[in-house]
């Protein structure tokens, strides 16, 4: 006998892109993500916050790279993508990309999740029977974090072009 399958709710679907970090997967809302790129081109930075190690100039912009596995407090792993992301000086090191996928229900979160991950997440979705954290693109980089890492940016500008 053939399972009845149950139609997919209707409404709003949100674009993402899943991502992994160690051994888990996470998802991103897509149009949070202006480019998917590999790790080419990233310049060392000595920031003093420990979840950004590198500058990215792109097209007239620099883009503090944020490591998510810092970030997200996990065991950091060899990173090989950049999520570059939009309208923000931030760019994201992630370990993996996935693929795009559509979301239809976005779970809130249980009060399991306290403190900082409950800036760190916008909600929980359940793809293919597996729970995936979606994580707010806003909580990499705080304004205040920005602020602090572009004046480090300036000074570092200033004393190189001093020597």
């Amino acid at each position: 006998m053939r399972a009845n399958r149950l139609p997919p709710p209707k409404g709003a679907r949100e674009d993402v892109i899943l991502f992994t970090v160690g051994v888990f997967k996470f998802a991103i809302a897509a149009n949070a993500v202006s480019e998917i790129r590999n790790v080419e081109g990233l310049q060392r930075f000595s920031s003093g916050a420990g979840k950004v190690e590198f500058t990215l100039e792109r097209n007239g912009a620099t883009y503090f790279v944020v490591n998510a596995a810092r970030h997200l407090l996990l065991e950091p792993e060899k990173p090989t993508r950049l999520l570059i992301l939009r309208h923000s000086p931030a760019a994201v090191l992630v370990d993996s990309t996935d693929r795009m996928t559509q979301l239809s229900v976005l779970h809130a979160l249980p009060l399991a999740f306290h403190s900082d991950e409950r800036r760190w997440y916008r909600g929980l979705a359940v793809l293919n029977g597996e729970v995936i954290p979606v994580v707010n693109h806003d909580a990499f980089l705080s304004k205040s974090e920005t602020v602090v890492l572009r004046v480090k940016a300036e000074q570092l500008r200033g004393a190189a072009a001093a020597v």
